[in-house]
């Protein structure tokens, strides 16, 4: 193939240039008026436009029965690594009456799943089980129906069992031989009959992963791992600094290469070869020049520049919190909370191909209708035009919901007139990825004389409201949250502000109660009247064998916290090193109401807590001149195997309660847990990336 170069004039990044008979065959002639779209960053919970779209479909977009009685379920919901294809094939399972392995879960594929907003916030469970629990409960009842008028008998004789109808009189009926491979047609009711938790038969239990071998055989595949005929593969060509604009290009070398294609769009530069290596060459070949706008802040300057910078449209006043009387005594201290990388094992990757107009991307995104919307924006075609399929990912933490790589290989695709990969580097990833954002914590308190907490003011500067109010009973309480003007791009994150906001509010009631000579677990327990904190935090003492460490000489700390309806308390235990100190062993108890699958909540809570060390012990993004500086795997530093202590797990099942979803809560106490325990030894926290700064 011939080197070909392809440039295009318009300025900004992003909002690609149109042929006009591209631009007339989409919009047709005559006045048209247009609106640039707004720059889509990342967004907490994956709030947007797209959630507006919440109504009901029918019965055949959710589920399908063929002839031979395998039933198909389908969602937009996105496998992440949490294993929700197994949890909502469980859900399925019960309130349809048929084994789990006749169920196969069509997830995440907008040309063939009902619309869903996104996978976050741990709604999985709250949300989607339940719809998908009255599609099954509506299908059931239908069959039944079906059968009565078969047999002409009346319905209440008949039951549903193992992927048949059941007669009394002992006829049965496959699921496949009613349906007759046809769409089921009705609507899912909204108060259908359903199983309840305490006669779970599927639920409660921890049936294999669904498809679990391929997994662990390495057959299964993802994003990376997509082919297309023709297939080519992109990279980009970043600025050497944040905010940068493109200012001077010689693509000369790479365009003396064979079988490469340029691309440059505004301030989009990229490449597209034959081969990876061809591609990596390719763009290394480029010198590009860009601006970069100096006097950036850097990580020691962000804290200042935060709460400087404040969002007046939307923040509020700060108003000093008057102490109410009888005050004798208060407690002020300022936390500092950094940037944080999400380090996703998959970096962010897409595979783009144009056929007939339309646009079809498999990208690693946990909004798959979201980023269908971008594309549709970005390249000025309809929605229908769009499909964006998601495979499973290795993982994403929040840090997913934006469709970076699928826009841009779309970009490279388009240009070279062939379905194009792109996966990014490592490096891409820590510098062009959005981050879990910077805050600074204010907080002033005051306490009676007999230690009763009477007055407390919390305001947090950018890092966000998630866990933003107090748990604790307290007459006189303000927990603000001040929107802030983020010098580098932020997002969702994994619990995301409530493990900033759990751990200043936990480690100042620490302080209080160090101060007043009041046993930590004390303290919290005459401010508490919820009786799930209250459980949970019992439960952790109990087995922890607070206030007394496991082993002499090590120190003890244990905090709490509720977050998405979810409830955890959380122990750990430190030993003292020549180099500073070490995580001996984590206590967690967590309750979110009733458990659909304990093994794989168990692997949630363990996995959480694996990745709250990171945040508590070493992570935070280093920067300075619009660039990072600690951007590889090397110089940042996440959780490795020997930082790893023994880890307990207490779960409390609550069958009463409704399902909460998992895969955030029990984040928000392991870094106050361990911060406690520091302090246990008579030192400040100072070795920690959210730090205190006075007490």
């Amino acid at each position: 193939m011939e080197p070909e170069r392809y440039e295009l004039s318009e300025p900004s990044r992003y909002t690609f240039t149109l042929e006009r008979r591209e631009f007339m065959r989409v919009f047709g002639g005559g006045l048209v008026v247009m609106v640039a779209a707004v720059d889509l960053l990342a967004q907490e919970s994956g709030r947007g436009r797209a959630q507006g779209r919440g109504e009901t479909p029918s019965l055949a977009a959710w589920l399908h029965i063929d002839e031979q009685g395998h039933v198909q379920v389908s969602t937009g919901k996105v496998e992440i690594g949490q294993n929700i294809r197994t949890s909502l094939a469980q859900t399925v399972s019960d309130e349809l009456r048929v084994p789990i392995s006749a169920i196969a879960m069509v997830m995440a594929d907008t040309d063939k799943t009902p619309f869903d907003a996104g996978t976050f916030g741990s709604q999985t469970t709250p949300r989607m089980a339940p719809q998908l629990a009255r599609a099954a409960a509506t299908a059931r009842e239908m069959l039944i129906d079906q059968a009565a008028a078969r047999w002409q008998v009346d319905r209440g004789t008949l039951a549903a069992r193992n992927g048949t109808i059941v007669a009394s009189d002992g006829r049965t009926l496959s699921y496949g031989e009613l349906t007759k491979g046809q769409a089921l047609s009705g609507t899912v009711s909204a108060q259908p009959s359903l199983q309840p938790a305490a006669e779970w038969n599927v639920r409660g239990t921890s049936p294999g992963k669904v498809d679990g071998r391929d997994f662990v055989t390495g057959r299964h595949a993802y994003t990376p791992d997509v082919t297309r005929p023709g297939l080519m593969y992109g990279r980009i060509i970043r600025p050497e600094g944040y905010g940068g604009t493109l200012r001077r290009v010689d693509d000369g070398g790479a365009f003396a290469m064979a079988g490469v294609t340029v691309v440059r769009d505004g301030d989009f530069l990229g490449v597209v070869a034959p081969t990876e290596r061809a591609a990596a060459r390719a763009a290394a070949a480029i010198q590009a020049t860009w601006n970069v706008p100096a006097g950036q802040p850097s990580s020691d300057t962000v804290y200042d520049y935060l709460k400087k910078n404040v969002d007046r449209a939307v923040a509020p006043a700060i108003e000093a919190l008057p102490m109410p009387a009888g005050v004798v005594r208060t407690f002020d201290a300022t936390y500092r909370i950094p940037y944080i990388a999400h380090v996703p094992l998959e970096p962010r990757a897409a595979v783009a191909e144009w056929q007939d107009g339309k646009l079809t991307v498999w990208t690693g995104t946990q909004r798959p209708f979201g980023v269908r919307t971008e594309l549709s924006e970005t390249f000025r075609i309809a929605e229908d035009k769009v499909r964006v399929i998601v495979p499973d990912m290795g993982s994403g933490y929040g840090g997913k919901h934006t469709g970076d790589a699928a826009i841009e290989a779309a970009r490279l695709a388009k240009a070279a007139n062939r379905p194009v990969k792109l996966v990014w580097t490592r490096a891409e990833e820590f510098a062009w990825a959005y981050f879990r954002p910077a805050g600074v914590i204010d907080i002033k308190s005051g306490v009676d004389a007999n230690g009763r907490i009477l007055g407390w003011a919390f305001d947090n500067w950018n890092s966000g409201n998630s866990g933003l109010q107090t748990p604790y009973d307290i007459p006189a309480a303000s927990n603000v949250f001040h929107p802030s003007k983020s010098p580098l791009r932020q997002g969702s994150y994994r619990a995301l502000a409530a493990t900033a906001n759990h751990y200043a509010r936990e480690m100042h009631m620490d302080t209080m109660a160090r101060a007043l000579g009041i046993d930590a677990l004390e303290f919290r327990f005459r401010h508490l009247k919820d009786a799930r904190m209250r459980a949970v935090l019992t439960a952790v003492a109990e087995k922890s064998g607070w206030p007394k460490p496991s082993v002499a000489g090590r120190s003890l700390g244990i905090a709490c916290g509720t977050e998405k309806a979810g409830y955890v308390a959380t122990s750990a235990e430190v030993s003292k090193t020549p180099a500073g100190f070490k995580v001996e062993r984590i206590v967690i108890a967590f309750e979110c109401g009733a458990i659909v699958n304990p093994d794989g909540l168990k692997n949630q809570v363990e996995g959480s807590v694996v990745q709250a060390l990171g945040g508590a012990l070493f992570e935070a993004i280093d920067f300075a001149d619009g660039q990072v500086r600690n951007g590889t795997m090397e110089q940042y530093r996440v959780p490795r195997f020997k930082d790893v202590p023994a880890i307990e797990t207490i779960l409390l099942d609550r069958r009463d309660i409704p399902s909460a979803g998992a895969g955030e809560s029990s984040l928000i106490a392991v870094a106050p847990a361990i911060g406690s325990a520091v302090r246990g030894f008579g030192q400040v926290d100072t070795a920690l990336p959210i730090r205190l700064l006075k007490a």
